[in-house]
């Protein structure tokens, strides 16, 4: 979770809040919206996130601490997203 967590942080659009579950919940900014940032990472990377269309959390996702590999691929979509790709 920590090497997940520190990862998160150097993603422009992410801030990621502290957690002691198996997922970190993290606010979209940047220009981005949630539901806009998980489709891009379902549909052009095969990463699943959580994305809630509720008042309170609608601009947030929510990404499970996988396995060393998961966490791999997702920072690979994650940093081709905020390089603009």
């Amino acid at each position: 979770r920590e090497v997940l967590m520190r990862a998160l942080r150097d993603i422009s659009f992410l801030e990621p809040y502290q957690s002691k579950s198996n997922f970190i919940l993290c606010q979209v900014s940047e220009g981005w919206e949630a539901q806009a940032v998980k489709e891009k990472l379902a549909n052009e990377f095969g990463v699943m996130v959580r994305h809630y269309n509720k008042p309170l959390l609608k601009g947030y996702i929510r990404i499970s601490v996988g396995t060393p590999k998961q966490t791999e691929v997702l920072m690979k979509a994650l940093k081709a997203i905020d390089s603009g790709c």
